[in-house]
């Protein structure tokens, strides 16, 4: 009976550990901007991994039809191969944030040194194309732990997570990604998005005029 009850405990303990690495809302290592500080029907945009030249200038184009500005989490890697988008998204009022330099899988896995290396020259490739400094952290994957709290501390960024997650990345198209979103939506929400994906551009459209028609106001995160 003792091994029974120090298995269950034991999974409990890998579940509140999961939880508290996998969950960015969680704060339990690293604490993050989740929800806006505001009352009423707002909501803010963000977009995750890109600049993709194929799908980010379209995403930009709608943004500015609608006028409104989002916060766009760039990976250093894809900014130093197209720094003319990231130029345009300072230019067009928008904000920008660290996602890392390479956003590969096993970055919450890396070293402290690697972790801040990684990051820090992702800093100064955003910084050096865009001219702005750059303060605002999202981690890749959303995904928290040790190592990156004690990173990101030192840096004194702010990091921005999310309160609803489209899935855009696990969908088919606009529409279904849409509906998704319609059923989760509530007020002060930081909604997750990815301007890599094929339909960012239709999405952020649709979803711009089902705000703005139901009496929404989307703002930026700061």
């Amino acid at each position: 009976m003792i091994w029974l009850i120090i298995f269950v405990l034991f999974l409990l303990l890998l579940g509140v550990l999961f939880y508290a690495s996998y969950s960015i809302s969680s704060g339990v290592y690293l604490k993050a901007l989740c929800k806006l500080k505001t009352t009423g029907k707002v909501v803010a945009l963000t977009y995750d991994d890109g600049p993709e030249s194929s799908s980010t200038p379209q995403v930009l184009d709608v943004l500015k039809k609608h006028n409104v500005q989002a916060c766009f989490f760039c990976i250093g890697q894809k900014a130093e191969q197209s720094p003319e988008i990231i130029k345009r998204i300072v230019a067009e009022g928008h904000l920008l944030g660290n996602h890392s330099y390479l956003h590969k899988s096993k970055f919450p896995l890396y070293s402290k040194k690697k972790m801040t290396e990684d990051l820090l020259k992702a800093q100064r490739v955003l910084e050096d194309i865009s001219g702005k400094q750059i303060n605002l952290f999202r981690p890749p994957f959303g995904v928290t732990n040790p190592t990156i709290r004690s990173v990101i501390k030192k840096t004194g960024w702010d990091t921005i997570g999310w309160s609803l997650r489209s899935f855009d990345t696990q969908a088919q198209t606009a529409d279904e990604t849409l509906e998704r979103i319609k059923k989760k939506l509530k007020p002060q929400n930081i909604i997750l998005l990815h301007d890599r994906m094929p339909f960012a551009a239709e999405l952020t459209d649709k979803l711009l005029i089902y705000l703005k028609g139901n009496g929404w106001e989307v703002r930026n995160i700061k």
